[in-house]
């Protein structure tokens, strides 16, 4: 047994001071610092937050490899890059390409994710798959001529791999799609890069859709005659992502969003294979990205994803808004566990959930990652 002391112990509902968090495998307990138990480890957070391990539902790269290479090697290097911004499990993310690419994506990663659990890198949780089934006028920067309509039997085949699949419920005839996927599989269906209508998606949470791809971006507004994606997410139970590189949404609307969404909001990275890497021109999907600041552009300006790292982004929102830092934690924690029914066993401290733990400065820079109670990273 281990136990780490000298540290602020992040848990969902509140920080804890002045005791010690004992951990094998699995988060053994709390106690006061000065009475741990007989011959455990001792390691010293050295006055910083200790914290539960983060994921990431949605990122496409970084160290300039993309999930969509479709490369072994690629994941490899994702993952472990992953572990310095203390991501202790995501979701490798597929963009709007050929299907063929998607399909081989999707295999090496089933093909790993057994392999990932005790790896020297972050753990494949599954995979999001964002499109091909998406709205033209939405892309983005996914390609349009790769661009399909829904299609359940391609779904219920990578069931065993797909967590999230985005897509957009207005290209759905009659929503026959959603509603046979929702019926023969458990994978979460999420409204994004679309141009529905406040009534469509709202039609569309009621036969399947749970989840909101980067609330804001790539949707139909929140207007006052035309209430929009935006706003049927607002008015209905799904969870909701946010990008929160203070780019994509603007800062001012943190506590806005937590008031209205609360434990439904999950925080993301959307990061692109430029993450980790200097500024400069990079490729996504095989389009050319430009990374200039904080920002990813198409050359055409179209704006991309981000090159966030995710602990970077709790601390963008802690820092701008007035949402208490363990609520700011669990939006990279605790929500996107429960959105992927996985809470029972990670996404915040507590006895008997895996001892996937990260400790990080004053700031939240990540100084050592724990996954399943094992060093993977230490800065």
């Amino acid at each position: 047994m281990k136990a780490i002391v000298n540290g602020k112990i992040i848990l969902k509902d509140r920080i804890v001071e002045g005791s010690a968090l004992l951990y094998s495998n699995v988060i053994e307990g709390i106690v006061p610092a000065d009475k741990l138990p007989e011959g455990v480890e001792v390691i010293d957070a050295k006055g910083g937050y200790v914290a539960p391990g983060l994921i990431d539902i949605h990122i496409h790269g970084y160290l300039g490899k993309d999930v969509c290479d479709g490369e072994e090697e690629s994941i490899r290097t994702i993952s472990k890059g992953l572990l310095a911004n203390g991501v202790t499990g995501y979701l490798p993310t597929t963009m709007t390409v050929d299907m063929k690419v998607i399909k081989k994506a999707l295999e090496v990663c089933r093909a790993l994710k057994e392999e990932s659990k005790t790896w020297e890198g972050s753990t494949i949780l599954g995979v999001h798959a964002e499109g091909p089934f998406i709205s033209a006028a939405k892309k983005g920067a996914q390609d349009p001529k790769y661009i399909l309509k829904p299609d359940a039997k391609f779904v219920k085949e990578y069931a065993d791999i797909i967590r999230i699949i985005s897509l957009a419920p207005e290209e759905d005839e009659n929503f026959e799609a959603i509603q046979e996927i929702r019926r023969d599989t458990d994978v979460i269906m999420s409204i994004g890069h679309t141009s529905a209508d406040y009534e469509t998606a709202m039609k569309s949470t009621e036969v399947g859709m749970r989840h909101v791809t980067h609330l804001f971006n790539a949707m139909t507004a929140l207007a006052h005659r035309a209430p929009g994606v935006v706003t049927a997410a607002f008015n209905s139970d799904v969870s909701c992502e946010l990008i929160v590189d203070a780019f994509h949404v603007d800062p001012v609307l943190y506590d806005v969003l937590f008031k209205i969404k609360g434990r439904k909001l999950c925080f993301i990275t959307d990061c692109l294979p430029a993450g980790g890497l200097p500024e400069g021109e990079y490729t996504l999907g095989g389009s050319k990205i430009i990374y200039r600041g904080i920002v990813c552009r198409l050359e055409d300006g179209t704006v991309a994803g981000s090159v966030l790292h995710l602990n970077k982004g709790v601390w963008n929102v802690y820092t701008n808004s007035s949402i208490p830092l363990w609520e700011c934690v669990n939006g990279a924690s605790l929500n996107p566990a429960t959105t992927l029914g996985i809470d029972d066993k990670k996404g915040s401290i507590e006895v008997g959930k895996d001892a996937d733990i990260i400790i990080t400065d004053n700031e939240f820079n990540v100084e050592k990652t724990i996954i399943g109670g094992n060093t993977k990273y230490e800065a």
